[in-house]
């Protein structure tokens, strides 16, 4: 009879991952990097344990989105105020908020949940090419898109 192994928190082995965002497409890059970041790409996956490792996504202002999502796709706040709705379009939030941007569209493929909370934080986005993180060594992670 085989056993199924539960990953326990403090047996984690996690690795760096960095991701040049030049030409790719926004929801493809985002669904496997929440892919990566929840580690569902390991065989020690764990649905109520953090197995996922960290990734660095560098050059998010060359992200692309396809079709006429730059003028039709809106992002919505609300401050919980009367009046407080704010809406922006595509194009707005890649070229003022580039980085929220990115983390919005990974954020939303991750459970809404503690856990994931901490998966979420495990995510770094950066506009241009330079990133603080050379100590950690991360491994190039290539996306298809």
């Amino acid at each position: 009879m085989r056993q199924t192994t539960m990953a326990k928190p403090s047996e984690v082995v996690r690795q760096w991952f960095i991701v040049d965002g030049t030409g790719l497409t926004l929801g493809r890059l985002a669904t496997e990097v929440a892919t990566i970041l929840r580690g569902k790409h390991k065989p020690t996956y764990t649905p109520n344990v953090d197995t996922g490792d960290y990734v660095i996504i560098v050059n998010a202002d060359k992200i692309v989105v396809t079709g006429n999502k730059d003028e039709t796709k809106k992002y919505y706040n609300h401050s919980q105020y009367p009046g407080g709705l704010r809406v922006r379009t595509t194009r707005t939030m890649r070229a003022q908020y580039t980085i929220e941007w990115v983390e919005r569209a990974v954020h939303g493929m991750i459970p809404h949940t503690k856990l994931g909370d901490k998966q979420r934080m495990h995510l770094f986005v950066y506009k241009g090419s330079e990133h603080p993180h050379a100590a950690q060594q991360p491994v190039e992670l290539k996306i298809k898109g």
